[in-house]
């Protein structure tokens, strides 16, 4: 994984991004990580999903991966709705409220307990700006959500059958 130093710090640097055909409609996530000159990329599909979740779920799946929790973590992500629920401290207000009424609840609440873990900033970039990870990611998303192999996304299925009902 590649790496940036912050000062005298290691910094791991988290790139996100996630996409759904349809939106609703098969999804895909994917997540670059990088620390000290390596990287690795992770990617999943969904059969039946929302681009909002396939941001969340690229985060998510990018900050399970990291083996080293005691450093520090930039996540860089195109995705308003998640940066803003978390920078603007929205998510731990709902979770007061127990989520209740508020989208996406299983990930919120499958992101906080790695937030509470890991020394994590957040950075917001501009989509399809020409980013070089930004756009990987994004090349990524698409391609996993076009071909999978595909799960299947229990969290929202379970509200929301897939049309056809396969």
């Amino acid at each position: 994984m590649g790496g940036e130093r912050t000062g005298l710090r290691r910094l791991i640097v988290l790139y996100t991004d996630g996409s759904a055909l349809g939106n609703p409609g098969p999804g895909g996530f994917a997540a670059i990580l990088t620390y000290e000159g390596q990287e690795k990329a992770l990617v999943g599909a969904y059969r039946y999903t929302t681009n909002n979740r396939m941001e969340l779920m690229a985060i998510i799946a990018g900050l399970e991966a990291i083996k080293r929790p005691d450093l520090p973590i930039e996540v860089v992500s195109d995705s308003r709705y998640v940066i803003d629920a978390i920078v603007k401290n929205w998510v731990f207000g709902w979770e007061r409220k127990q989520f209740a009424g508020k989208a996406n609840a299983d990930l919120w609440q499958r992101y906080l307990k790695i937030h509470r873990s890991l020394n994590i900033r957040f950075r917001w970039i501009r989509g399809h700006n020409g980013h070089p990870y930004n756009e990987r990611c994004d090349r990524l998303a698409v391609q996993a959500a076009q071909q999978g192999p595909h799960s299947i996304d229990l969290g929202y299925e379970r509200d929301h059958p897939v049309p056809g009902g396969h």
